[in-house]
């Protein structure tokens, strides 16, 4: 089975790991995104799953074009002669031309049709969704509106973004191999638009929070968590939180209670505990030594 793998992150490392790993599956290419400068010193840095193939030496062909679309890559694929190509958060759009050429399965990390786009992670811990799951998906020219080729349910829990990302990568390298291997058999079933949700592509200034809502601001700080994070209007970040209660009323942002080694602040509605802050352009610190420094005590507005 002569397979093109096309994925940018550690998500579709996982996916890749699996693919390789199977010894009826032969993996003929990976198409990634190009290098890209990281960091304050701006480094050229690889995509992981290139990453992954450099550093265990594996000697599959690699390839970063800048636009998918161009005819020269439409050529080298149909010239690898795939039988599949596996999509995993590749980060551009597959054209009708290379759609055409084999069947394009999309491991897409959400329960299709909910969380259609670039987010569906997050999307689904900012809903305090219980469940999540990733879907194999037969490609084509739509938003994640292909027909489903299967599912693979998880339990969100109390887990963050990071967290939930990894088990969703764990079962869609699974999922993976189950659709390849019984493609044949598979009788794929069209998507209910009528209940497609969509999940946009993140900003930074979607980690702005206010102390209006407890259980939003635990969301958000779980959908965040790698990035951007969750700040107030001060710049000033919460780097550990919990939810304490969801249904009390108390003043926005009064400091209503300092803990050992936390503080409790209250919300329109509910309350949060603070453990760890990062004020702008410094280090992260514990709140307590933020609280002297600011000198804030109970009843104060924190900011």
């Amino acid at each position: 089975m002569r397979v093109i793998f096309m994925g940018t992150p550690d998500y579709a490392t996982t996916i890749l790991k699996s693919l390789i790993n199977d010894s009826k599956i032969e993996v003929i290419s990976l198409f990634a995104q190009p290098d890209k400068p990281v960091g304050r010193k701006q480094v050229l840095t690889p995509p992981d799953t290139k990453k992954f193939l450099i550093e265990n030496e594996i000697n599959i062909p690699i390839f970063q074009p800048n636009k998918l679309r161009d005819k020269e890559n439409i050529e080298i694929i149909k010239n690898l002669n795939p039988d599949f190509i596996i999509v995993a958060a590749y980060g551009q759009i597959l054209p009708k031309a290379i759609l055409d050429i084999t069947p394009c399965i999309n491991l897409h990390a959400s329960l299709l049709p909910a969380y259609r786009g670039a987010s569906p992670i997050q999307s689904s811990l900012l809903n305090s969704d219980k469940f999540s799951g990733v879907t194999s998906m037969l490609m084509d020219v739509g938003l994640d509106t292909g027909d489903i080729l299967g599912f693979r349910f998880v339990e969100v829990g109390d887990k963050n973004v990071v967290e939930l990302f990894n088990t969703l990568a764990e079962e869609a390298s699974k999922l993976t191999i189950i659709t390849l291997k019984n493609f044949s058999n598979i009788k794929p079933l069209k998507q209910n638009s009528a209940l497609a949700s969509y999940s946009p592509k993140i900003t930074k200034n979607d980690g702005l929070v206010e102390f209006k809502n407890a259980k939003d601001i635990y969301a958000k700080f779980k959908a965040f968590y790698f990035w951007p994070e969750i700040f107030i209007s001060s710049g000033l970040k919460l780097k550990e939180i919990n939810l304490i209660d969801e249904d009390k009323s108390f003043n926005e942002g009064e400091i209503l209670e300092i803990r050992e080694d936390s503080i409790i602040v209250g919300c329109n509605k509910g309350s949060i505990e603070i453990l760890k802050v990062q004020p702008k352009s410094k280090k992260a610190m514990d709140v307590l030594s933020y609280l002297r420094g600011k000198r804030l005590n109970t009843k104060d507005i924190f900011n």
